[in-house]
């Protein structure tokens, strides 16, 4: 049987647009070890794990007159070089310039004729270190078949795993009659197929939110917060081609101690934090801000089950909420109890079950909470929801390629059609690190609201000392 695209991987390919690219990204900073860290060795690296996460040796091959879904097939003109690539900073490279590199790596569309990723070994960056930046679609990334790169080419040690070596064989590429053939052979055994694949052909945005919608069709929470449309704002406007990247980071113990004094959970602390950041950077550009003003974020919040603290993990679990952040409040414990009440009542209520259903929806993986936030943002429109928020926690122990050290992590999670940003956040080795993706012609304050961000934290743990 052919790997055929699920149709909801499908529907990424086919909605992409240059406004919309719809591909997850990372930026991770390594610290250059005594024997180096240079393109080879990383190009090494990845070849030697590949056999981890074969899909990166796949593309996407499109079935004539579109009879059914794409399939997955190995692509016999796989060239490693063509997908890890090189690129250099004017020394000493800094973070600003670092930032405007990930923007323009994040605007280009991938090639859907080759495998769907691409990773990037960033020279020049100041105190010896180094960057890869990773770009992979969320057509393929599903935390099952394909977890991220960045997954397998880190070790726990500096001393690298080793890595059983396979001789890769790509399989041949079906024809294109071969393709016909075995859809026709499906449409046999599922005659209603057929219709759905034809009318994939012409799939449009539309489409894919009213897929989405009768999927969830009967949660009444679902359809309640769809007939209350999001707040209005500079946060939902239409979007150009072109990215701005921005950073902050915060540290784990600063949100540990927030939740001794009042409780909640390290997500109640994050959320807070960008809510007192969202509204600074509301009033900063002379936007009214009154008591009542919110910002409706979707927020996947949690790859594992935890404990009582929120923190240590226990089982598979995820959910996905959609929250009204505080941002007229001026307090910023107030903020907080305002978002640990509203995370207690979705929990508490209908809400969880259809933020849940929307994770189903998505392949859900543990690996991958940043791009099912990016996917389930994707089926939306801006009426839902202003941005999306997902908050990986990441592990709290160094991690280590090719025996770099990885010092810090950020996210990239793509924009949605008509919304201006992108808030990815995770936690990893003590820091809690947060990358905001922008549109370049709607905000070209993103570096401001990044600050904010660590200023917001400062005013919450302030508070809560006093």
């Amino acid at each position: 049987m052919p790997d055929r695209l699920s149709a909801l991987d499908a529907s990424f390919l086919y909605l992409e647009d240059p406004m919309t690219p719809m591909h997850m990204g990372g930026v991770s900073i390594f610290r250059k070890p005594r024997s180096g860290f240079d393109y080879d060795r990383l190009l090494g690296l990845i070849e030697e794990r590949l056999p981890l996460v074969p899909r990166y040796r796949q593309k996407v091959m499109q079935v004539p007159a579109r009879l059914a879904r794409p399939v997955w097939v190995d692509d016999p003109d796989f060239d490693l070089t063509y997908h890890v690539r090189r690129s250099a900073l004017p020394k000493p490279g800094s973070e600003e310039q670092l930032n405007e590199l990930v923007a323009r790596l994040m605007s280009r569309q991938l090639d859907h004729t080759r495998p769907l990723w691409e990773a990037y070994l960033v020279e020049g960056l100041a105190r010896g270190r180094v960057a890869v930046v990773t770009k992979t679609h969320n057509a393929m990334v599903d935390g099952i078949a394909a977890p991220d790169i960045t997954q397998v080419i880190l070790d726990v040690t500096a001393t690298p795993r080793r890595a059983k070596e396979e001789l890769w064989m790509p399989h041949p590429q079906p024809s294109g009659a071969q393709l016909v053939l075995e859809a026709v052979a499906e449409v046999v055994q599922r005659p209603g197929e057929l219709l759905e694949n034809v009318h994939a052909a012409a799939l449009d945005a539309a489409a894919t939110v009213r897929k989405v919608t009768d999927a969830v069709g009967g949660l009444a929470s679902a359809v309640t917060t769809a007939a209350r449309p999001a707040p209005s704002g500079p946060l939902n406007v239409r979007i150009s081609t072109q990215r701005r990247y921005a950073v902050a980071r915060t540290r784990l113990e600063e949100y540990r101690a927030v939740r001794r004094k009042h409780g909640g959970t390290i997500n109640d602390g994050v959320l807070t934090v960008i809510s007192g950041a969202l509204r600074n950077w509301l009033l900063s550009r002379g936007e009214a801000v009154t008591s009542s003003t919110t910002i409706r974020a979707m927020v996947p919040v949690s790859v594992l089950g935890t404990d009582g603290n929120g923190e240590r993990p226990v089982g598979n679990s995820v959910s996905s909420y959609l929250v009204d952040l505080p941002v007229g409040e001026p307090n910023p414990v107030v903020r907080l109890h305002h978002v640990s009440h509203a995370m207690r009542a979705h929990s508490e209520s209908g809400q969880s079950v259809a933020a849940d259903a929307l994770v189903k929806l998505s392949g859900f993986a543990p690996p991958t909470l940043h791009a099912l936030g990016a996917r389930v943002a994707s089926s939306f429109s801006k009426r839902i929801f202003n941005l999306v928020v997902t908050n990986v926690p990441g592990p709290q122990v160094p991690l280590y390629a090719a025996g770099a050290k990885m010092m810090e992590m950020f996210p990239v999670v793509p924009l949605a059609m008509n919304q201006a940003l992108s808030i990815g956040v995770t936690s990893y080795d003590g820091g809690v690190y947060f990358g905001l993706n922008a549109d370049r012609d709607a905000m070209p304050d993103a570096d401001v609201l990044a600050g904010m961000v660590e200023e917001s934290l400062e005013e919450l743990v302030g508070a809560v000392s006093v």
